[in-house]
């Protein structure tokens, strides 16, 4: 379709005589005239009545009319829509995360790109970190926040470290009231919990964040009593509230509160996890480019975490408090993604 032809169509239809359209193309008469008979013989229709007299749109060519007029201000549009298209200012971007994500990076990740590149449509989907990888492999999400596993990543892929957040214990407050658990100190003694049962991510939902709190147990010369397995972050906590045993879990945990929950330091060197972004190195998309940007930003600032925060504390504005502009985005961002999210830990 020759598109000098359809904007020929326009200025005649508007102008209703081919002299007058003529001179607002800067052209003469008898080659815009043959350019739309070449229109007319191409579609097979007749678009204009004429006469010695005037000219007028065919029943065809007013419905055409308004289709045309539509794209050729799409065509017209095409160089800025581009050129927002290379940086990353619209466009689409699918992020996978843990489930421990949702309490510390997440929130304002999301709300600080939201506001940054709004007409991007960002699609999140919950999963384990092995599945992320997976995803990012098939092409099936664009990047992810995860608990890196103990391998290597793969040659494809770039990781961001983004946090280092010590691990804190989460115990029934009725075995506080009780004296069963001793937290006087204001901070919990492993050694002194070690007979009692362990909530925790199954190794095989969860194999990092797993192996962090089991190594920290037998690292203090203890053998973990596992109790109950969860694979959902609310979940453990619902067990641990309901006295099924205790968990450790983030610091940034004693954001979801809890009945029945007491949060606590650990004593000494507390284990520690780190969650980062992870993209596929080769993936061509601005937008993509645009969310490492903002990550590497916030991540390049000095900052000394404190116990149970995040390194990006100071970086994301707002980060430690889900803020409603982040909820909202994260609201909308889940429900455009394709597919059921995963439960997921680590």
């Amino acid at each position: 379709m020759n598109l000098r032809r359809l904007k020929f169509f326009v200025t005649v239809a508007e102008e209703l005589h081919f002299g007058r359209a003529a001179e607002r193309l800067c052209m003469t008469q008898p080659p815009l005239s043959q350019a739309i008979l070449a229109l007319e013989e191409e579609l097979s229709v007749t678009l204009f009545k004429r006469t010695k007299r005037n000219v007028a749109l065919t029943p065809v060519g007013e419905h055409l009319l308004s289709h045309v007029s539509k794209l050729l201000e799409e065509v017209e549009a095409l160089p800025a829509l581009a050129r927002q298209l290379a940086r990353g200012e619209i466009g689409s971007l699918k992020l996978g995360f843990v489930t421990t994500a949702d309490y510390n990076l997440l929130p304002e990740l999301i709300s600080h790109y939201g506001a940054t590149y709004p007409e991007v449509k960002v699609s999140l989907k919950e999963m384990t970190s092995d599945l992320q990888i997976e995803a990012l492999m098939q092409g099936d999400i664009n990047a992810g926040l995860i608990i890196p596993l103990h391998q290597t990543l793969h040659s494809s892929l770039d990781y961001l470290p983004l946090l280092h957040e010590p691990l804190m214990a989460a115990v029934p407050e009725d075995w506080v009231r009780s004296g069963r658990v001793d937290v006087s100190g204001g901070r919990l003694r492993i050694q002194d919990v070690a007979d009692e049962p362990l909530v925790l991510f199954p190794r095989r939902s969860a194999p990092a964040f797993h192996d962090v709190i089991t190594t920290y147990f037998v690292a203090n010369g203890l053998q973990p009593t596992i109790g109950q397995e969860a694979i959902q972050m609310q979940t453990i906590i619902s067990l641990v509230s309901a006295g099924m045993g205790i968990a450790l879990v983030p610091g940034s945990l004693r954001r979801l509160g809890r009945v029945g929950v007491r949060y606590v330091g650990l004593e000494g060197k507390p284990p520690v996890i780190e969650t980062g972004l992870v993209w596929r190195r080769d993936d061509p998309s601005p937008t993509v480019l645009r969310l490492v940007e903002i990550a590497r930003n916030a991540s390049d600032q000095d900052r000394e975490p404190g116990d149970g925060g995040s390194d990006l504390a100071g970086a994301l504005p707002g980060l430690g408090e889900v803020s409603a502009p982040a909820a909202v985005a994260m609201k909308q961002a889940t429900s455009g993604f394709n597919g059921q999210g995963l439960p997921g830990g680590g």
